[in-house]
């Protein structure tokens, strides 16, 4: 005698639950991808970040009493002429590097983009080489370039008449001098960006734009310039990111007062008077109050740059 089993039959409401847990799965799949990042993120950054907003309400020593003095410690920022020298070199030496890096790596992407070269891929991963150079290797050979006495740079002036400037002990030779680093290093990293967008658009919208008429600058503005709009502003954020927080660059320059960068702080930076400040003379809550300023700056300075690059539309 055989028995025959009968295929279990499902219930509209089973059909339905099982229909919203896969939903609900589907839906909270993309947060569960996501969420190491943020749980880091949260840890490592959110935590220090309303942490220094905190210590900069104190009068913090790092061995003794944390003494609660409010926003005396802004008040005192505001107060201070070596915080707005060393703002204003930050903003100085930024505009020096970010502006004529982004320009000039935009015009070489839209050459490298059109141009045929041999070994093109070789040219074009070359580029690479500042970016993956030793900071403190290339502030020495630029530093012996600048040299008043010695210097590559002095010695090409003199050949037209111009006397030698001592570019590591003033205002501007020492911001030109930051700048021509920092621009050295970032320019071929900007520019393969900018090239592997320019590789997205399709060759027939050049083509049809040269059968119109269309010479290379307008191509070049009414094409290119719009269609990389995204890594317009990506690269204009993160430079501005970067070009405000500068470090290294300042304190390798000058070798006897590295947390002043010269005797005059001529090329002292926001992260450079924290660090002297935070950790030279100890004074914890001052040093955090002029992070929580860098922070607002920072803050301010990208969403206008994104505001004045979001501008760019594409042709229609």
């Amino acid at each position: 005698m055989t028995t025959t089993l009968s295929p279990r039959r499902t219930t509209p409401e089973a059909e339905t639950e099982a229909r919203v847990r896969q939903s609900l799965a589907e839906r909270l799949a993309p947060y569960a991808y996501i969420a190491p990042f943020f749980l880091i993120f949260g840890i490592f950054g959110l935590v220090p970040l309303l942490f220094t907003f905190y210590v900069a309400l104190f009068d913090w020593n790092p061995i003794g009493e944390h003494v609660f003095i409010g926003l005396d410690n802004f008040s005192r920022l505001l107060g201070d002429p070596r915080f707005w020298n060393a703002a204003w070199n930050t903003i100085s030496m930024w505009l020096l590097s970010t502006v004529p890096q982004l320009l000039a790596a935009l015009v070489l992407a839209h050459l490298l983009n059109h141009a045929r070269l041999r070994l093109a891929t070789l040219w074009r991963m070359s580029m690479l080489v500042p970016y993956i150079t030793s900071v403190a290797a290339t502030t020495i050979v630029f530093a012996q370039m600048f040299d008043r006495d010695y210097g590559l740079l002095n010695w090409l002036l003199g050949l037209v008449g111009v006397g030698p400037i001592n570019f590591q002990q003033s205002v501007w030779g020492s911001h030109i001098m930051i700048a021509t680093m920092v621009t050295w290093r970032w320019f071929g990293y900007t520019t393969l960006l900018y090239l592997a967008s320019l590789q997205a658009i399709p060759r027939t919208i050049y083509e049809a734009a040269a059968v119109d008429g269309a010479g290379a600058w307008k191509q070049f503005r009414h094409i290119s310039i719009p269609s990389l709009r995204p890594v317009i502003i990506f690269t204009i954020v993160t430079s501005t990111i970067g070009g405000l927080q500068i470090f290294t660059e300042p304190m390798l320059a000058s070798h006897t007062t590295p947390l002043t960068c010269g005797p005059i702080r001529q090329c002292q930076t926001l992260t450079l008077f924290l660090y002297e400040q935070g950790f030279g003379q100890f004074q914890f809550g001052y040093g955090a109050a002029i992070g929580v300023a860098l922070f607002v700056l920072i803050i301010v300075i990208a969403t206008l740059n994104y505001l004045l690059s979001a501008r760019i539309r594409p042709e229609r």
